[in-house]
């Protein structure tokens, strides 16, 4: 991997502070949803994007496949929550409110769609931040070039409705605290090759996409 200067002095303090945080290592939860919606498919999806993140920066990481109920207090030990699916989500007005408390202690939220999803997920997002705006994230961001560089925002991984893929989120101050792709799903790309028959060079774009998305989730 290529850095240049000043990406890889930043990284090399950002990740000694990450190890010296304990032995734990950053680890990604699967949101588990009401609504009929499969929130659990392509499970190797986290894990691949794991191991790829480790094998590129060396961070501390648990390649495994977790999955939280927002109604438990399992939710407040990840730092990285993961929505995906298909069809319908739905939360209660507690789990609206756990939801925004989990992002307001620090949490990030990722939100992939993976066809199907985009209108009850934006539903849940201005239920979740009645205060904020959902705005697309502008290419100069730094989810965007944080490690890997994006200069058109998000990639197609997987054709949708012919569309161009956009990246949209919330933010809690300056912070990206929710990040929503759509008609991009770069998630697809992440599961094993055998899941959507996806050619080599687009499984490594996902996966580079999906570590700026990690690693900005860890750094800030």
């Amino acid at each position: 991997m290529l850095y240049n200067v000043k990406k890889a002095v930043l990284l090399f303090f950002v990740f000694a502070e990450i190890f010296a945080q304990g032995r734990h290592g950053f680890q990604i939860a699967r949101l588990k949803y009401g609504g009929g919606g499969d929130w659990y498919n392509d499970p190797s999806a986290e894990v691949n994007l794991l191991h790829f993140v480790k094998e590129q920066t060396g961070a501390d990481v648990i390649a495994e496949y977790k999955f939280v109920d927002v109604s438990t207090n399992d939710l407040f030990s990840y730092p990285f929550l993961f929505i995906t699916g298909h069809g319908n989500i739905i939360v209660s007005d507690e789990e609206v409110k756990r939801l925004r408390d989990y992002v307001d202690n620090g949490g990030f939220i990722y939100i992939d769609d993976d066809y199907g999803l985009r209108t009850s997920a934006q539903k849940v997002i201005a239920k979740i931040f009645p205060d904020k705006e959902l705005v697309e994230i502008p290419f100069s961001h730094s989810i965007y070039n944080i490690v890997f560089e994006f200069p058109y925002g998000p990639p197609k991984t997987h054709e949708h409705d012919n569309k161009p893929p956009q990246g949209f989120g919330i933010f809690n101050g300056e912070k990206l605290a929710l990040y929503f792709t759509v008609e991009s799903n770069p998630s697809d790309g992440w599961a094993d090759q055998r899941a959507h028959n996806d050619g080599e060079e687009k499984r490594i774009e996902a996966l580079k996409f999906g570590a700026n998305i990690v690693v900005y989730a860890m750094t800030n």
